[in-house]
């Protein structure tokens, strides 16, 4: 025991833990042993003396008053107790006058006398409990990353299609749902990948699940590209993903002379190929947010050109709210997109359920005939619009 101070110190840098937790670890799991190999209803505490390098170990018993039932084995409901708890106030004096009710008396215990099994007991419980500490302290280092990109090393398919990456101390696993379409991985190759969960198995331990397909890791990999957007100048207000086929982003600025969409697309497209690149081949459009939401949903809706936007008020118990959008003819097919990507894309931006209105035509959500859009000399959305 003379050299416990320094395994202490040792154990918490080698783990990266904090030298209070190992020494709190270490005083649990003697108390434990103690209930263990003494009895369980004993009370028990340990302190660790580091002016003497020594590891205390006593029974702690209260003073009660003379004649308190406690003494004799019943508490106040008359619930069994163990009586070794307890000491009544006279007897108490004799050991120390300055004794009072409710104070404790210390009874030291020298743990070599608990023979074998209690050092074998001891270092089960102690590493149980260091394991503990070092899983709290990784969940709080990586709940901090969520949202964030890393990189790892593949080590493992399962045959779930789960890829399996080992990041730093801890193991991640990519799900075969948050992978893009068409994507596969081999033993060694490196990974990257967006934080998303992190979730603590019984089978693996800590597990830290990413993600290719979250709209995050678009978002993370923007700003490693995008000086601006590192330094605050322009934010991303909103993302949207079909992974591996096309996004859209909303982008804010808080500085006038800056072109929020050029800054993002770069020369010559070349900041935002290079994201791209990483998503393989993933088409992103950039958008500049508004917080008027007519005007929203028509820059959303992108490259097509509005006519009006009317927002309805959303239905008692549904959350997303609806837009009726009225659309020129030759504008119908460039506002739905490709197997629909762009309304989708539009409506997972703007948080609003797009109906599209054809002038003269049917309506695109419907399918339900429309009559030509009445003339009317309301023009507040169309004001909103430009504003």
């Amino acid at each position: 025991m003379d050299k416990i101070i320094d395994i202490l110190d040792s154990i918490a840098y080698e783990k990266g833990l904090k030298i209070e937790e190992v020494e709190t670890a270490l005083k649990e799991a003697l108390i434990k042993t103690a209930e263990k190999m003494v009895d369980e209803t004993l009370t028990f505490d340990a302190n660790i003396d580091r002016a003497n390098k020594k590891l205390e170990l006593s029974q702690k018993v209260e003073v009660v008053p003379d004649g308190d039932s406690r003494s004799l084995g019943l508490d106040e409901e008359g619930n069994n107790v163990n009586p070794e708890n307890f000491i009544e106030l006279s007897e108490a004096k004799e050991i120390d006058p300055d004794l009072e009710v409710g104070d404790t008396v210390d009874y030291d215990l020298e743990f070599e006398n608990m023979g074998r099994n209690a050092a074998t007991i001891l270092h089960s419980n102690f590493e149980y409990r260091v394991q503990r500490y070092l899983e709290e302290t990784l969940v709080s280092k990586y709940k901090n990353k969520i949202g964030k990109t890393i990189s790892g090393t593949v080590t493992r398919v399962d045959r779930q299609e789960n890829t399996f990456v080992e990041i730093g101390e801890v193991k991640g696993m990519l799900p075969r749902k948050s992978r893009i379409k068409g994507e596969s991985f081999r033993i060694g190759d490196t990974v990257k990948a967006v934080v998303k969960a992190v979730n603590i198995d019984k089978a693996n331990g800590l597990i830290i699940e990413i993600s290719r397909t979250s709209p995050k890791f678009l978002e993370s990999l923007l700003r490693a590209e995008v000086p601006e957007l590192k330094d605050e100048i322009i934010s991303i207000e909103a993302s949207a993903r079909i992974p591996g086929s096309r996004a859209k982003i909303a982008l804010a600025t808080t500085d006038a002379s800056v072109d929020p969409i050029g800054s993002i697309v770069g020369v010559k497209g070349v900041r935002i190929g290079a994201v791209s690149k990483q998503l393989s081949g993933e088409n992103i459009d950039c958008v500049e947010y508004s917080a008027i939401p007519e005007m929203f949903i028509s820059r959303a809706l992108s490259p097509a050109i509005i006519q009006s936007v009317k927002i309805e008020t959303p239905a008692e118990g549904n959350v997303k709210g609806k837009a009726v959008v009225t659309i020129p003819s030759d504008q119908k097919s460039k506002a739905i997109g490709k197997a629909g990507l762009n309304i989708r894309l539009a409506s997972m931006l703007t948080k609003y359920e797009i109906e599209l209105v054809e002038v003269g035509g049917v309506s695109a959500s419907t399918g339900s005939e429309n009559q030509e859009a009445d003339k009317t000399t309301d023009t507040a959305s169309l004001e909103a619009l430009f504003k």
